[in-house]
């Protein structure tokens, strides 16, 4: 993999990610396909919406359809027919969910799998066999994300685990080759929840270890916004200027643009197909809720400006229609927009960066999207 920054605007940066399976230009919004798919969403539509890289979970892929089945069809990209780059998370978010079904000790994780309670040890020696038989173009280490609060002393010591685990995935990618005849690239994962001295010594410590590229993780995890962006620009002023950036489980538009300007490439969410498909929009001008009864004979498209298959072709009285008589089809079209959106978002972000109107482009969009955290949770 090779990553050259090509425009700086302030610490916005735009650049291009190099993989064998394609080109990702930075800055990206990633769709979550966990399971192997998009929800809702096709993969020949996540082309047509200009989607350059998706995500796939390595917890919920080893539970099902299992590393046999992947590998046997030849790896993630044949197995859901998708030739574009992929990024697999480690799973270590999941697996540290399952707050009553794991336990966690220096050698990995040992849990209980929440579809039938069989017993499963992640190592981070397993993980990255599981990525390697995978086959993805991006490999997440093996880390604990910390919950939010959580003491210093704990998020300290899970810290300090997870440096160690981030080395013997580096030495387990070494001695484990690639499966497919492609390369994968091993990103390590800053921790420290919100205290800015183990933040430090985590992205010194992971530096030194030399990774392709450096994720920002354990924040969006409940912690108020304003934290969220100090400890991503606390963070970044120690990631190398030639390596992507990614905020993990990064967020709305609004955090998006904010991580962008705070010198983020890389982003990923469920929030688009999630809220989407409990029929929360987002448009240019703000969010709706295509459900409310004034759209019963709105006849207009959800967004005028936009050019996606949805507002192309539909109006806000059929999709509230949709969802009022619960069709699957609203899933699939309000899925669609919503990630149209956010990948434009992205998008027009990188050529203001690459003309250098970023500051004045960003003022500008926030206040028309008019969109917050807050604003999203409400669904």
């Amino acid at each position: 993999m090779k990553f050259q920054c090509i425009a700086q605007d302030g610490k916005a940066r735009a650049g291009v990610l190099e993989t064998d399976h394609g080109m990702v230009e930075t800055p990206i919004y990633m769709p979550v396909g966990t399971q192997g798919t998009v929800k809702a969403t096709e993969q020949r539509e996540l082309i047509e919406l200009g989607a350059q890289i998706i995500l796939g979970n390595t917890y919920h892929l080893y539970l099902r359809p299992g590393m046999d089945v992947v590998e046997q069809a030849g790896g993630l990209h044949r197995f859901i027919n998708w030739q574009r780059p992929i990024l697999t998370d480690s799973g270590g978010f999941q697996v540290f969910s399952l707050t009553a079904l794991r336990d966690i000790a220096d050698h990995g994780v040992t849990f209980r799998s929440h579809l039938d309670g069989s017993q499963h040890i992640f190592t981070p020696e397993s993980v990255i066999q599981i990525e390697r038989q995978l086959g993805s173009d991006i490999m997440m280490v093996f880390d604990e994300c910390t919950p939010y609060p959580c003491e210093f002393e704990y998020a300290k010591k899970s810290n300090e685990m997870t440096l160690r685990w981030a080395e013997r995935c580096k030495v387990a990618v070494e001695q484990q080759p690639a499966l497919y005849g492609h390369s994968q690239a091993l990103f390590g994962i800053v921790q420290g929840s919100v205290y800015p001295e183990i933040r430090e010594m985590s992205a010194i410590a992971l530096v030194k270890l030399d990774f392709d590229g450096y994720a920002i993780g354990g924040l969006a995890v409940g912690e108020p916004v304003d934290e969220m962006y100090k400890m991503t620009e606390f963070t970044e002023q120690f990631l190398p200027a030639d390596k992507p950036r990614y905020l993990m489980g990064v967020g709305t538009p609004e955090n998006i643009i904010e991580s962008i300007d705070r010198g983020v490439d890389m982003f990923d969410c469920v929030i688009p197909t999630r809220n989407g498909r409990n029929g929360m929009l987002w448009t240019r001008r703000g969010t709706m809720n295509i459900r409310n009864a004034q759209y019963k004979t709105d006849f207009t498209p959800v967004d005028a400006e936009c050019d996606c298959y949805t507002c192309r072709n539909f109006t806000r009285s059929y999709l509230r229609h949709l969802f009022v008589t619960k069709e699957i089809l609203a899933l699939q079209l309000a899925s669609i927009h919503n990630l149209a959106l956010f990948l434009w978002v992205t998008s027009e972000a990188r050529k203001a960066i690459i003309e250098k109107r970023f500051a004045e482009w960003k003022m500008t969009m926030l206040a028309k999207l008019q969109t917050t955290s807050a604003l999203a949770e409400q669904i």
